[in-house]
């Protein structure tokens, strides 16, 4: 007879220090996200979004035919240590040339893993060098093994009463408008195996924070990596971001970015919702739907400093290390 584990028994008896966990997203918010979650584990993972069409990476995107490595490359950056060898790498992948010709604004990281994917013809076993090389304490992989591309439907202000499609990662974040919602293209791509194979064998799964639009939620619409998020045994917990988006997220409550994600993925669940104070409000309304989504609210300061937009890596991982301890 087979005898099938709840998510308690599997976590049971379980360490921080032990615990694998998955952190989905991209950019900045996904950064924060490793650089809190390294304190608490070394069984990390990054899965990064790949649908960035502007600058650095999309530069290099349409040159060279790879996927767009600036979001992989904060991603390793974070999860470079804190000693100077870390340190000194960190600095190095996120240095910008200033010039006056074809390199500039170019970031030494996205050429750095061109490079070496020019070179080996495999982006994984690219990513996985560059972490090696690093002294990465986890492991950074694509979402997708193809670049996306991301449309969006949204009331643009100077037409409010009708839905204008926009096309394009840089474009939708910096709309003159409310995004309603979005999808990739291609709509089916190929998940990639490595991603789905950690999601499947993770403890605990982190989305956001991050652009909502632009780079949590198209984490969960590759389908592969949908299916493996809803059929996993880990629990899963999201972070609010700290302040709406100018253009992205502009008038939406922190409700409204849950609702927008049960939108996108209906049957997804989530066990526990990580907010700051600040986003709490005193009818009860985020906890209510957070609780309709199956988790349960975790109110804790995690902003750098009052007001601020940025989320503290050390107060973030207070934060983690609080939920996993109370699951």
């Amino acid at each position: 007879m087979t005898v099938r584990m709840s998510r308690a028994d599997h976590l049971s008896g379980r360490d921080e220090g032990d615990l694998k966990v998955v952190s989905l997203g991209g950019g900045h918010g996904l950064a924060a996200s490793l650089s809190a979650l390294r304190r608490l584990t070394s069984e990390l993972t990054g899965v990064v979004t790949v649908a960035d069409n502007g600058g650095s990476s999309g530069r290099l995107r349409d040159e060279l035919g790879v996927l767009p490595p600036g979001d992989l490359r904060m991603a390793l950056a974070a999860l470079c240590g804190d000693d100077e060898w870390g340190r000194t790498w960190a600095g190095i992948l996120q240095h910008r040339f200033t010039a006056d010709g074809p390199l500039h604004e170019h970031a030494v990281g996205n050429l750095l893993i061109a490079g070496i994917w020019d070179q080996l013809g495999d982006p994984v076993a690219g990513l996985d060098l560059v972490a090696e090389l690093l002294g990465a304490q986890g492991r950074v992989l694509p979402m997708a093994s193809v670049a996306l591309d991301i449309e969006a439907e949204v009331h643009l202000r100077s037409a409010p009463d009708r839905l204008t499609v926009v096309r394009g990662q840089t474009q939708v974040a910096s709309v003159d408008g409310q995004v309603v919602s979005v999808r990739l293209d291609p709509h089916d791509p190929p998940a990639c195996p490595e991603a789905v194979a950690a999601v499947e064998a993770a403890d605990w799964i982190v989305v956001g924070p991050g652009s909502w639009f632009t780079s949590v939620m198209p984490t969960l619409l590759v389908p592969g990596l949908r299916d493996a998020l809803v059929s996993t045994h880990a629990r899963r917990v999201l972070v609010l971001n700290l302040a709406e988006q100018e253009g992205e997220t502009e008038g939406l409550t922190p409700t409204d970015h849950l609702e927008v994600l049960a939108a996108h993925a209906p049957e997804l669940r989530l066990d526990a919702v990580i907010a700051d104070p600040t986003l709490v409000d005193a009818r009860g309304h985020l906890e209510a739907t957070a609780k309709s989504l199956g988790a349960r609210l975790v109110v804790a300061d995690v902003a750098v400093s009052l007001g601020s937009d940025q989320h503290d890596p050390v107060r973030l991982a207070a934060a983690f290390g609080r939920t996993m301890r109370q699951a």
